[in-house]
């Protein structure tokens, strides 16, 4: 299975994005700023394919675990991004809610200096349960692509 993230906006501090999942779009995705040289918790992931596991610790899982009981396995975790680690696909609405994380929403505001997501918890409710089982089993791959640059 292969979510893909189209990135189709950016400005000074945040990337917008359309998520696909097998071809079918699902929601829009935010990001960190692109930047050449990376700060920390502060920058994009590079374009590219990667895998897609779960994530069974930390604050999140636990945060989740308790607010999605019915269905939460685990923090959709990105994996083997050269020199980034532990990131996730989680709910957020701006780029302050995101430290290099991918965000999902159902809506997309795109105005340069005032991106962000609207229904952040709808989307996360909806592309969860699609890839989930793909993830547990290792079979779950993100490419992310350039298209705004």
């Amino acid at each position: 299975m292969l979510i893909t993230v189209n990135r189709i906006k950016s400005d000074d501090d945040t990337t917008v994005s359309t998520l696909s999942v097998d071809g079918r779009f699902v929601c829009f995705g935010l990001e960190d700023e692109f930047r050449v040289d990376k700060v920390v918790e502060e920058t994009r992931i590079p374009a590219g394919r990667y895998r897609v596991g779960l994530r069974t610790v930390g604050g999140f899982d636990a945060r989740y675990r308790t607010k999605f009981p019915d269905f939460h396995r685990g923090m959709l975790h990105i994996l083997d991004v050269p020199g980034f680690e532990h990131i996730l696909i989680h709910i957020g609405n701006t780029d302050e809610d995101t430290a290099g994380c991918l965000l999902v929403g159902t809506g997309a505001v795109t105005r340069p200096g005032d991106m962000s997501l609207q229904g952040s918890g709808d989307a996360y409710k909806l592309l969860y349960p699609m890839v989930v089982d793909a993830a547990q089993a290792g079979q779950l791959e993100i490419e992310v692509v350039d298209s705004d640059r």
